[in-house]
């Protein structure tokens, strides 16, 4: 029977009615029961070894096109239901995002469960059911409030299961629910995600804004991703929803090996346990104390373990490295405590070293040290950030375990950040270099033999119109606002954190706005985009976002400014969004303090759709530097060994830079000017220039000047506009060595060997 037919029959089976007279919400209903039927009939990947990919976040975005691209029917789908008078991308506004993630780290992991899949390799990913996510930002008076984010509905990509664990705490035993959510591969197979969840939770429990009794674990456990740990019992809670993940997830495992009848000491040829990030690291203890309780010695257990389990770093900022008090654990999981100190006596007997005790000498637990010293490897997430590991944050554990060390630089599912979100540009490389790059992204550069054909790089330029008008169009729709199609969309679109450096772009907002009121005018107007969400708790970063939008409302009501610079910060930044924003976007800001960003992936995602990168030598910006050379890509600011110097000898003095440059004095000083406190809240404009002044931990006025001479020489890049379409186009053919697929397969060839 033909789709057509197939999905009318779906329809007038659900709703009596034909697609015609469907409209986009029933549509979506239909569609997601014929998709996930399809799933449910699809090849599962098979394989002697397993993979359990542990992660606090999975960023899936929506689902429906992504699914109907792995299966191979998108454009059959599209064309049926524009037959009857629909279309896809209205029904897929209906679809609601799956609150399972925050930033890179989770939409890495959604990235890396496509490709696991695509290349036919077993696995599960396994995490949390959070009910409410993050939480939705909205912007009310310039400030960044929180709400809840609902995404569970009736009509889900996730299948509840019969399969429970008993969890056990101090004081409860709580038991874990299994839901799955099937993961599709362009290859037609497979895996799954495996979301644990507890049915007692209460959602009702949410007071104004995201507030809710942090004590009640039976009712909050999963309700929100990264709870507020601003106080002890946030803390706490941290600590529950981390072990529920752990101690479900090993229970999993164990119960999957039992009913292959595999004997549990044989753990390490079956099963690879990826531990991403250190939310997760309590598995290690828990897998000792299951593998104990069914007759291991411990000394077994802890070999076992230290074979079957891996390690993902995902940063060098010291308070992103996990620790616990001791007191935490004994009050929370006091099964863990023993297994934990007898773990810390043998890290001990490995070395002396204060750095590398698992419990220091003021009691508290190191989860990374753990995971170093009790796994088969530890892998940093770009070439530089492995580097910055083993000669600086974690040289002691370097020189201990050499061989455990290795780099996997991150990659992305380009499949979903190029053919879901630019279809405009994947009919322009199928038709110029084939479609063999779905499958081997290397083949992108195919594309180089274009570089200097006039007809190919005009081509380039019509595309990105197409996606900036559409942009400008959803802003529109979305927020009201209006952009120039024909202005430079100059885009930063990340989590809202110091290092990444926010404040700079405003400082520069306003230098520029600054030389405009003085009469000189940029060439071509300029459109400045952000995205982003500050953790509740993080308040510098909210003042931050302050900043920002202060600046928005201010140029917007300034009638000689808002005609050659505009800034929009878009409000509830997520992956729908992304896949809006990074397609028609010119400039990439990747412009975090150098040695602090692991890695990035927006950089490469903004690479792959043609934008040109303004960005330090910091993470993955490197490869992406080093792959399309210094004529197309725009890099500033002091080197990585020059900033660990600086922090090394404490020798860095923002003020000193304050004082000493009339360009930078001016622009900090504007944050607290009369104009914009008429507009926003001065005790919060004033928290931002202070800290400009007296701390600048990630040093934004050591580089600001240099920034602001790269963005001058990116802008006047733009106006040779085929010279430009050359950079557009070199940075797309470099960028499939930034498929997860090439990650993938190099955690497979070093650590997993699952086939």
């Amino acid at each position: 029977m033909k789709l057509e037919d197939i999905l009318e029959e779906y329809s007038l089976a659900m709703f009596d009615r034909a697609i015609a007279e469907l409209d986009d919400k029933e549509c979506y209903v239909m569609l997601l029961n014929y998709v996930k039927k399809q799933l449910d009939k699809a090849p599962r990947v098979e394989g002697k070894k397993k993979l359990y990919y542990i992660s606090a976040e999975f960023l899936i975005g929506k689902l429906l096109s992504n699914n109907l691209i792995n299966l191979k029917i998108y454009h059959d789908v599209k064309e049926i239901l524009e037959k009857n008078g629909k279309s896809l991308s209205a029904i897929e506004e209906v679809e609601l995002e799956p609150s399972l993630g925050n930033g890179g780290l989770g939409r890495l992991a959604a990235c890396f469960m496509d490709s696991i899949t695509t290349l036919d390799l077993p696995a599960d990913g396994v995490g949390l059911n959070y009910h409410l996510g993050l939480f939705l930002q909205k912007f009310e008076h310039n400030e960044q409030k929180e709400y809840p984010n609902p995404w569970l509905s009736d009509n889900s990509w996730l299948n509840k299961t019969d399969v429970t664990f008993e969890v056990p705490f101090k004081n409860v035993t709580l038991p874990s629910r299994l839901y799955e959510i099937e993961v599709s591969g362009y290859n037609g197979k497979v895996n799954t995600l495996k979301l644990f969840d507890l049915d007692t939770v209460d959602e009702t429990i949410v007071e104004s804004g995201i507030g809710f009794d942090k004590k009640d674990i039976e009712k909050n456990l999963t309700l929100f991703l990264y709870p507020d740990d601003s106080d002890d019992d946030g803390r706490k809670l941290r600590i529950y929803q981390q072990y529920f993940l752990v101690s479900s997830a090993a229970q999993m495992i164990i119960a999957d090996l039992k009913a292959k009848n595999i004997d549990l000491r044989d753990l390490h040829k079956y099963v690879v346990i990826q531990i991403n990030d250190t939310h997760p690291s309590m598995v290690i203890p828990e897998l000792i104390r299951l593998l104990t309780a069914e007759g291991l010695d411990f000394e077994e257990a802890v070999a076992e373990v230290e074979k079957t389990t891996a390690y993902t770093n995902h940063t060098i900022l010291a308070e992103a490295l996990e620790t616990w008090p001791i007191a935490y654990l004994e009050e929370i999981v006091p099964q863990l405590v023993p297994i934990i100190r007898k773990l810390d006596e043998i890290a001990k007997t490995r070395s002396q070293d204060e750095a590398t005790f698992v419990i220091d000498n003021d009691g508290r637990v190191h989860m990374a040290s753990m995971d170093i010293h009790f796994s088969q490897s530890t892998n940093g997430v770009a070439a530089i950030h492995t580097d910055i590991l083993k000669n600086e944050e974690l040289h002691s554990f370097y020189e201990l375990y050499p061989n455990k060390f290795n780099n996997k630089t991150n990659g992305i599912t380009f499949r979903r950040w190029l053919f879901e979100a630019n279809p405009e540009l994947t009919k322009f490389l199928d038709e110029h270099i084939g479609e063999g790059y779905k499958k081997d992204a290397v083949e992108l550069q195919k594309l180089l033999q274009f570089k200097d054909d006039k007809k190919v790089l005009e081509q380039l330029l019509d595309i990105k119109a197409i996606k900036k008008r559409q942009l400008a169009k959803y802003l529109k729709e979305q927020q009201n606002v209006d952009i120039d199609e024909h202005s430079i969309y100059d885009i930063q679109i990340k989590r809202l954190h110091e290092y990444k450096r926010q404040q700079m772009n405003a400082l520069y907002i306003i230098d520029e706005y600054l030389k405009i009121k003085n009469g000189f005018v940029p060439k071509r107007p300029i459109t400045c985009i952000f995205g982003a969400k500050a953790a509740p708790a993080y308040i510098l970063a909210k003042d931050i976002i302050h900043v920002i939008l202060t600046l928005q409302q201010l140029i917007d009501s300034d009638p000689d400014v808002r005609k050659h610079l505009r800034v929009v910060m878009v409000e509830n930044y997520n992956v729908t969004k992304a896949e809006k924003l990074i397609p028609a976007a010119d400039i990439s800001e990747q412009i975090s303090l150098a040695s602090k960003e692991a890695s990035g992936t927006s950089n490469m995602k903004f690479m792959l759709n043609g934008a040109v990168t303004l960005g330090t030598d910091d993470g993955a910006n490197v490869e992406i530097h080093d792959l399309v050379g210094l004529d197309n890509i725009f890099i500033f600011g002091a080197k990585a060994d020059e900033v660990i110097d600086h922090y090394k000898n404490h020798d860095y003095c923002s003020r000193h830079f304050y004082e000493n440059s009339e360009r930078i004095r001016q622009a900090v000083d504007f944050i607290t000017s009369d104009a914009m406190k008429a507009i926003g809240n001065p005790a919060l404009l004033q928290a931002v220039h202070d800290d400009l002044i007296n701390k600048d931990w990630f040093m934004t006025l050591l580089d600001f000047e240099a920034y602001v001479a790269e963005k001058q020489k990116i802008m006047d890049a733009y106006e040779n506009r085929l010279d430009w379409a050359k950079k557009m186009l070199v940075n797309i053919a470099q960028a499939g060595y930034f498929s997860s697929d090439r990650t993938i397969l190099q955690y497979n060839e070093d650590i997993w060997h699952l086939k």
